[in-house]
């Protein structure tokens, strides 16, 4: 069929009969002036459902105050550093205590860039519309992650409490130094395909490493130089002072946390044809270590990924998990309800997708990672979860979150579980070299 065969034209008389009718309905009028003073999210709104949707629960695991990743997209890093200061600080009988997601974002950064270099060069005798290229460059170097790109990190680099690498500004806001940076690997591209053409990939190399340290050194003037010694202080709940003395970033992580995250794997519902329940996915050049591990995934029905999250709160282990945040949500209120917001009412317009056709037709994506640090119950099935976020203690109630059991069900897509919790049969499916997916599969999609 050609480009527009069976297209019809806007027809002016159509426009101006639609105009009248719109103006001879008196609510079209008072949709319209409300909408001029204020936000359609607070229009959408309702609090029919708020006496349902208080912050209280069945299980609530106690936690230390929330974090803020401020104008940066690093929930991914911010979300799991949560779920390892509360091991640490169980251990230690801590009050209050962080560990530095700068460190870890410094060397996701500078990983990331290596992957993107690498990436392209792999394309580098391909034509610059080929689509996987374009996907790579369109992607670029940016703050969002996985979790198995958090345990790459971790274990290649280990970790640091937040005093001995704390925030900086452009650690803080990060999108002005990750727009630089991908205008000069895009430049790279370019120059990468007219060196290879003339010289061969021996030019290639070089001009790679030639931008891999010029990159190496915008990341120390942004983040600071990341500390390879440090002294580890805390005081205990009994006001007992402690200090560990010249620790490396691996020596923290082996003694502090050891082999733990090894023994936590990434649970998906993805609903779609493409990908059956029970087998494991991994997705075409996604990834920041390149020696590193897979970014892999076990997809499970939404029923089971649901009880697998209950069983690890009920075990009073928080949760770290990946949501589309932006859906049916009040930060004043600190809810993610999506019987709370009438969208289809105010506008007269159809948003329901199932969830396989949301991900299908991009109408949906997971884009923020969080954990569960608590569930409500009724008839030993959820209702609602209590969630803690790293928008600072201003967002929500005191940073925390109310996420009904309906929006977990639409639009949570995965959660990291301890091994323990899987059956055999689960086990055995991660044992599986995993189905390789496009790059562009929304699964793919990562948590900023």
């Amino acid at each position: 069929m050609k480009q527009f065969e069976t297209a019809t034209f806007i027809n002016k008389e159509k426009l101006e009969q639609l105009t009248n009718e719109y103006q001879n309905n008196k609510i079209n009028r008072i949709v319209r002036h409300t909408m001029s003073n204020v936000p359609i999210t607070e229009m959408a709104y309702h609090k029919d459902n708020l006496c349902n949707n208080e912050m209280i629960f069945d299980i609530e695991i106690p936690t230390m105050p929330v974090t803020n990743q401020k104008s940066s997209g690093r929930c991914w890093i911010f979300a799991a550093c949560n779920v390892l200061r509360e091991i640490i600080a169980k251990n230690l009988k801590i009050k209050n205590f962080e560990l530095s997601q700068s460190y870890v974002a410094f060397y996701d950064r500078l990983e990331k860039i290596n992957y993107e270099l690498e990436s392209i060069i792999d394309f580098v005798d391909k034509e610059h519309d080929d689509r996987t290229l374009e996907h790579i460059l369109s992607n670029g170097l940016c703050d969002g992650g996985q979790w198995d790109m958090f345990v790459n990190i971790i274990k290649k680099y280990g970790i640091v409490p937040k005093s001995a690498m704390p925030e900086t500004f452009q650690s803080s806001n990060t999108g002005l130094s990750n727009h630089l940076i991908n205008a000069c690997m895009k430049k790279f591209a370019y120059d990468a395909k007219i060196a290879y053409q003339a010289e061969g990939i021996k030019r290639v190399r070089q001009l790679k490493e030639e931008l891999l340290e010029k990159f190496y050194t915008v990341l120390l003037n942004c983040h600071g130089v990341p500390c390879q010694k440090f002294d580890f202080e805390y005081v205990d709940e009994e006001n007992n002072y402690h200090i560990d003395k010249d620790l490396t970033p691996i020596e923290f992580y082996n003694k502090y946390i050891g082999n733990i995250l090894d023994e936590y794997v990434s649970v998906i519902n993805s609903p779609t044809s493409d990908k059956p329940f029970y087998n494991t996915y991994t997705i075409n050049y996604l990834g920041n270590v390149i020696e590193g591990k897979k970014i892999t995934h076990l997809n499970v029905p939404m029923e089971r990924l649901t009880e697998l999250a209950l069983n690890q709160i009920k075990n009073k282990e928080i949760t770290w998990f990946g949501s589309d945040c932006g859906k049916y949500a009040s930060r004043t209120d600190g809810i993610w309800d999506d019987l709370s917001f009438d969208y289809e009412v105010l506008f007269g317009l159809d948003y329901n997708f199932t969830k396989e056709a949301g991900l299908d037709y991009k109408a949906s994506v997971m884009n923020h990672a969080m954990v569960l640090t608590g569930v409500a119950l009724k008839n030993g099935q959820p209702t609602k979860w209590k969630v803690e976020n790293s928008w600072g203690p201003s967002a929500g109630i005191n940073g925390y979150y109310v996420m009904t059991q309906s929006w977990f069900d639409r639009f949570v897509y995965q959660i990291v579980i301890n091994k323990k919790y899987l059956t055999s049969e689960e086990l055995k499916a991660f044992e599986k070299e995993p189905i390789v997916l496009k790059p562009w599969d929304p699964m793919g999609s990562l948590a900023d």
